[in-house]
């Protein structure tokens, strides 16, 4: 076999070869140094690679080796001068046409020596070369075939990017060229626009300026008429704005009363509740409906006291939510309606059982009123009923009540012809003066202390004889004999109202409104009796004062007498009573602790914390009254505490353990299941006080820095 032969003649050779004549020793122990260097992988030797380098680089006419010469012209293609290569020399004739030695030249001039005898030596003819030597030949032509056609494929593909790039640059070149041109299109265009704009400007402030020649000239000739027609002008504009004020003010005050409106329709929601007896009814969903529609209404009225002004915006939404009301009442008064056309249609008796249900409200009213007449607790730890406090309220809190009570009285009198009068001059003197008092009370907010300032200078100014600008014109009470009694009276009621609605929606707005009413007590003590003489009418706990029922006396009146608001022969829910209450006590408390800080401080408080200390001993000296007490005690301690303890420390911790241990269960056990959310959260904060050692500052107390604003 073929295979078979050139193996033999292969092992032949190696037989015959230098290294295979050499004698071996078996027993001889070689070093790793010297194995090293065998297990190295194998390498061509650097003659054979100086041979082939040589070789190529000499020119075809120059080596006596090739049979052919190569193409004369240098930009020749490298692959002709590659396949002539490979055809005229062969590997034999590459590796045996130098002379054998090992290393190559070291210098230019050995080289020079060596070009010399290779020119002048004849060609030798040798043995063959063995077929190492021949692999090694082929092997070093390829690579130097490989390699030209790289440099020639590389070369191609360097002419090709340039190429690319040239064509890219001249593209991006005319691009700019076009762009630079647009943008030089636009400039003038815009340029142009410019010019016309400026000549347009020219003409126009030429024509302006000659109208304003001809102008000034007419005026010169008719200043007299002119200054004549700017005054009236300017009376104008401020009965234009007067009118915007009362707009604005009729708009606050169509806001109240939808506010108003939808309160009372609220109630009468609460009020169909009762009827929720009737089969299938069922009013809860009004009930949360109405209660979202309240909340938005008095986020507008807060919104609009904080503006000044009402929205036309936030008018349409009122219009839309008392509407909406309105329709929540139709439909729950024709579901009612239907509800009970049903009843009498199933039932015969329907007749008697309204009438035993009247009965029997007319019997819950009694009971009510018999509940209000304080009685006393349950035995309290081992001790007897009622012992060491009392019914009634002490004997000089009684005549301090009723001096404060007999000037309201007097006061309402002194000015009872300017109330009463029919005539249309006095009427507007009444209703600028009454203005004047209460839209400034009104504009009282938490927004800064400069606008605090502005409303309280303009209060004493008007309390003090001085002309006030109040809706377009200049008002003061010397424009009436009983001007000033008139104007004392409504703007303590004023006062007294904020506290019952304002300050009972939003309990941070009592501390604006307190700083500023104890301001006016100092200067104005007259005013500030009649703040408490309206507080404790419509508040008599805030004496501390418990009307009696006696006999004869109607049960609408004595509700009253309460704090109770009857409208229609109908008395409002607890919530809402509850809900004013606290607002008045909060007011009340704020006031107590308060001073207008522009005043004179050496001067002590009309009415400060030794007030607020005897009203708190003379509440706690009393027998508590269901669900009333725990709000006041509450309301009043988480405004005024902090202020309380800071006064007498030790003392009023002694009288918070006091109510803690004594009194607090005489009030829980007078105490029914349905009133427990007010005790509940009495009892909380009297835990957290004592727990703390400390009373917290009220929400929305007037920090220093609200001042400077």
């Amino acid at each position: 076999m073929p295979s078979e032969q050139f193996r033999m003649e292969t092992l032949e050779a190696l037989r015959n070869s230098r290294k295979g004549q050499l004698i071996y020793c078996r027993e001889w122990d070689p070093g790793e140094e010297i194995l090293e260097g065998y297990r190295a992988p194998p390498e061509l030797s650097p003659y054979s690679g100086w041979v082939l380098e040589q070789l190529l680089s000499r020119s075809p006419q120059e080596s006596p080796h090739f049979t052919s010469s190569a193409p004369e012209d240098e930009s020749a293609p490298v692959a002709s001068h590659v396949s002539s290569l490979a055809n005229t020399v062969s590997p034999t004739s590459l590796l045996l046409s130098r002379p054998l030695s090992t290393e190559a030249p070291s210098d230019a001039q050995d080289t020079d020596k060596w070009r010399d005898l290779e020119t002048n030596q004849e060609v030798v003819t040798v043995p063959p070369p063995s077929k190492s030597v021949e692999v090694e030949g082929l092997i070093r032509l390829h690579e130097e075939i490989q390699r030209l056609k790289g440099k020639e494929e590389l070369r191609k593909r360097l002419e090709q990017q340039e190429q690319v790039v040239k064509a890219a640059s001249e593209e991006a070149s005319e691009l700019l060229k076009r762009f630079d041109e647009l943008k030089e299109l636009k400039q003038h265009q815009e340029y142009q626009d410019l010019q016309h704009v400026i000549e347009s400007s020219s003409k126009e402030t030429q024509g302006q300026q000659e109208k304003l020649k001809e102008e000034h000239r007419r005026r010169a000739k008719l200043l007299n008429r002119k200054l004549r027609e700017a005054e009236q002008q300017r009376q104008r504009q401020e009965e234009l704005e007067r009118l915007r004020k009362e707009e604005s003010q009729e708009w606050l005050r169509r806001l109240y009363s939808i506010q108003e409106e939808v309160l009372r329709t609220n109630q009468q929601i609460g009020v169909h509740n009762k009827h929720k007896d009737l089969p299938g009814l069922d009013f809860s969903a009004y009930s949360n409906r109405s209660n979202q529609i309240c909340g938005e209404v008095s986020g507008l009225v807060r919104t609009a006291n904080e503006r000044g002004f009402p929205a036309q915006v936030d008018m349409a939404s009122a219009e839309q939510a008392l509407l909406e009301m309105q329709g929540l009442i139709a439909s729950m008064q024709q579901e009612i309606g239907l509800a009970m056309e049903e009843k009498r249609r199933r039932e015969e008796e329907a007749a008697a059982a309204a009438a035993a249900k009247e009965k029997q409200k007319e019997l819950q009213k009694q009971e009510l009123a018999k509940a209000q007449v304080p009685s006393p607790a349950k035995a309290v730890g081992g001790k007897p009923p009622g012992a060491g406090l009392q019914v009634k309220a002490a004997e000089k809190t009684l005549q301090w009540y009723q001096q404060l009570q007999k000037e309201y009285e007097q006061c309402v009198a002194s000015f009872s012809g300017l109330a009463d009068s029919q005539d249309s001059q006095v009427k507007r003197i009444r209703m600028d003066l009454q203005k004047a008092a209460t839209i400034p009370v009104s504009q009282i907010s938490t927004r800064a202390g400069s606008q605090l300032r502005e409303i309280f200078d303009k209060i004493n100014s008007l309390l003090s004889g001085k002309s006030v600008h109040s809706g377009g014109r200049n008002i003061s009470v010397t424009q009436h004999p009983q001007g000033l009694p008139f104007v004392y009276f409504k703007l303590a009621e004023k006062f007294v109202k904020q506290g019952e609605e304002e300050v009972a929606s939003h309990h941070e707005a009592a501390f604006p409104i307190a700083v500023v009413a104890s301001g006016i007590w100092e200067l104005h003590p007259k005013v500030g009796d009649l703040i408490l003489a309206h507080l404790h009418k419509k508040c008599p706990y805030a004496v501390p004062f418990y009307p009696s029922l006696k006999e004869g006396t109607p049960l609408e009146e004595y509700q009253r007498m309460l704090g109770y608001q009857i409208k229609d022969s109908k008395v409002e829910s607890q919530n809402n009573f509850l809900k004013r209450m606290s607002g008045m006590i909060r007011l009340y408390a704020a006031i107590l602790q308060l001073r207008w800080p522009y005043g004179n401080s050496q001067e002590s408080h009309p009415h400060g914390l030794n007030y607020a200390w005897r009203c708190l001993a003379q509440m706690l000296n009393m027998e508590p009254l269901a669900d009333v007490t725990a709000t006041i005690l509450f309301d009043f301690l988480e405004v005024c505490g902090n202020a309380l303890l800071k006064q007498y420390q030790v003392q009023f911790w002694k009288m918070m353990l006091l109510i803690r241990e004594e009194y607090f269960p005489r009030i829980e056990a007078i105490t029914s299941a349905g009133e427990m959310g007010s005790l509940m959260r009495f009892k909380q904060f009297l835990e957290k006080c004592l727990q703390r050692k400390e009373i917290p500052l009220p929400k929305g107390f007037l920090p220093p820095s609200f001042w400077k604003l």
